[in-house]
């Protein structure tokens, strides 16, 4: 009996066991009933307490996985918002082009940094080091790119502050010349014999910008000089006619026709008409030739440095 049951043992449970170990009887089956109950406990312990554990793990992780998916999403939104509304600024200030899609797209990957290092974190991932290594490579990118970020910060603060824009006669790190072009890192100057001219943003902020077209308005300097021998008055008279004569002289402010200097050899009048900046150089051409033409017809003289020679005849002793 013992034999054919224990035959069908490999396709029996731990049920099985427990029957055969009872129909064969005395004290000996009890015992192996009692360990094969002991056994089958264990076992329903064991995979009760793995599947427990499992889900416990499996449930935390997937409350952290969906919570750093919405603090990506979420986070993703709010950097996508203020990029959008660091450009609307830029467009509002009519700033350059290139500027305004760098700038924009520089806050949207700041901010993005920043939602992914937090999400990371969120997992149980330690960010600590990962920051640490960012850090080092930050400071070892901009220490390589020292001269280019600081071109970069300069051409900022001009599209920021604008000392000058594109069509500005401006003179700024020693070169003068039409702006025609704001970049990043650089501004394209043309000089009055057409040669482009690239001048790094760093150099023209460091130096002293001066712009010839900031103002509607600008005043020609002109110094005329005359001779001792002169009428004055003839030649403030003829001055204030040539002024008068030029459509392009603004009434308001009025001119200036003054004596300045009683200089070695002239008396020099200082001639200052006020113009719309784009008939400047116009202005300070024609006006300059008109002065020579009239004064010799007026028989003024345009004195000249000179030099009286004495010489002294020694004759021998």
């Amino acid at each position: 009996m013992y034999n054919k049951q224990a035959s069908g043992l490999a396709d029996s449970g731990w049920l099985d066991i427990v029957t055969i170990v009872q129909e064969s009887g005395g004290a000996g089956g009890d015992a192996a009933a009692e360990s094969a109950q002991a056994v089958d406990v264990a076992s329903v312990d064991f995979w009760v307490g793995l599947w427990e554990s499992t889900r416990e793990i499996g449930m935390d992780f997937g409350l952290k996985a969906l919570v750093a998916i919405v603090i990506f999403y979420v986070g993703r939104m709010i950097a996508r918002i203020l990029s959008n509304a660091v450009r609307k600024v830029m467009q509002a200030q009519e700033m350059d082009k290139i500027l305004e899609s760098f700038v924009s797209n520089l806050v949207y990957w700041a901010l993005m940094t920043f939602v992914i290092i937090a999400a990371i974190n969120q997992l149980g991932v330690q960010t600590t080091s990962l920051i640490a290594i960012m850090g080092a490579a930050g400071l070892a990118v901009g220490l390589a790119l020292q001269g280019s970020l600081s071109n970069f910060a300069a051409g900022v603060l001009i599209v920021m502050f604008r000392p000058y824009r594109v069509g500005d006669f401006v003179e700024a790190a020693g070169i003068s010349g039409v702006v025609v072009q704001v970049q990043i890192l650089t501004t394209i100057l043309k000089t009055g014999d057409n040669k482009q001219i690239v001048v790094p943003n760093s150099a023209i902020m460091g130096s002293i910008i001066t712009n010839y077209s900031a103002n509607d308005t600008r005043r020609v300097d002109l110094t005329v000089g005359v001779s001792y021998d002169d009428d004055l008055d003839k030649v403030r008279k003829t001055l204030e006619e040539l002024v008068a004569a030029d459509d392009r002289i603004l009434a308001d402010p009025a001119v200036t026709i003054a004596v300045s200097e009683l200089a070695d050899s002239s008396v020099n009048f200082v001639v200052r008409p006020w113009v719309k900046t784009s008939d400047y150089w116009g202005v300070y051409f024609d006006l300059t030739e008109a002065i020579k033409k009239r004064f010799d017809q007026e028989g003024i003289s345009f004195p000249y440095p000179q030099q009286d020679v004495h010489l002294h005849q020694v004759t021998a002793g």
